[in-house]
C-alpha cells in the first residue's frame, strides 16, 4: 500500500458506549464508505448488541437508544462482517486515534485484525484549514461548504461527511500547490508535520511533480 492514493480509501466512524475500551466500552454502531478515485461506491453501516444497556447520555448524545440495540448482532459478528470491507484498504476517521482503539479492540475480540495504514482527517485538516475556528466535524463541514449528509454523531453520516471533507483537502492541496496526485503516505506525513512548517512541506511535494 505504500503508492496507494489518497482519494481511494475506507472511511469509517464509530459510535461506543464510552471513551475506552480499555475499560469496558464496547462499539454501538459502526458506519463507513469506501472512496474510489474521490466517489462514494459503496457504504456500511451496522449497530450492534454489545450485551449491556448503554447510558442515558450515550443515548441522547448519539440519539442511538437501548430500544434500537436489542436484538441486534453482537459487535462479533458485526465487527467480522466489517473486516471484509476494509480489507486492502487505507482508512481515514475523524479523530482516528478514537475510532483506532475501537476497531482493532473489536476486531481483535472477532478474532480478526486490520492490516492497512490509518491516517486522521482531523489532524490533517489542521494544516489544511488552518483559518477554520476549529477542527471539529461540524465546523469543518461548514467551514468547507459541505452538504450535511445526515445527523451528526452518527457513524454513517459522519463517515461520509468526513469523506467529503477528506477529498476538500485533496483537492484543495491540489489546485493551491498543481500536485496532480496525492498519496495517502504523503498526507499521513502531513498530519505529522508541524501545522507553521505545512506550506513548506506542501510546497516540496509540489516541486518533486
Amino acid at each position: 500500500m505504500k503508492m496507494a492514493v489518497a482519494d481511494s480509501v475506507v472511511v469509517l466512524d464509530f459510535e461506543t458506549s464510552g471513551l475506552s475500551p480499555e475499560y469496558g466500552d464496547r462499539a454501538i454502531e459502526i458506519g463507513a464508505v469506501l472512496v474510489e478515485h474521490g466517489v462514494i461506491v459503496d457504504r456500511f453501516q451496522k449497530l450492534m448488541n454489545p450485551g449491556f444497556r448503554i447510558s442515558r447520555f450515550i443515548e441522547s448524545y448519539t440519539g442511538i437508544t437501548n430500544e434500537m440495540l436489542k436484538g441486534q448482532a453482537s459487535c462479533e459478528a458485526v465487527m467480522a462482517e466489517f473486516s471484509e470491507f476494509i480489507a486492502g484498504h487505507n482508512i481515514v476517521a475523524h479523530n482516528a486515534a478514537f475510532d483506532r482503539r475501537f476497531l482493532d479492540f473489536e476486531l481483535k475480540r472477532a478474532n480478526r485484525a486490520f492490516q492497512g495504514e490509518c491516517c486522521c482527517s482531523l489532524l490533517v485538516s489542521r494544516r489544511v484549514y488552518q483559518d477554520s475556528p476549529n477542527h471539529k466535524l461540524k465546523t469543518l463541514v461548514s467551514h468547507a461548504g459541505i452538504a450535511e449528509t445526515g445527523s451528526f454523531h452518527r457513524a454513517l453520516a459522519d463517515a461520509e461527511m468526513t469523506a467529503h471533507l477528506w477529498m476538500s483537502m485533496i483537492n484543495r492541496i491540489g489546485e493551491q500547490y498543481k500536485i496532480p496526485m496525492i498519496l495517502f503516505d504523503q498526507l499521513c506525513e502531513l498530519s505529522r508535520v508541524d501545522k507553521l512548517y505545512a506550506h513548506r512541506y506542501l510546497s516540496s511535494l509540489a516541486n518533486r511533480c
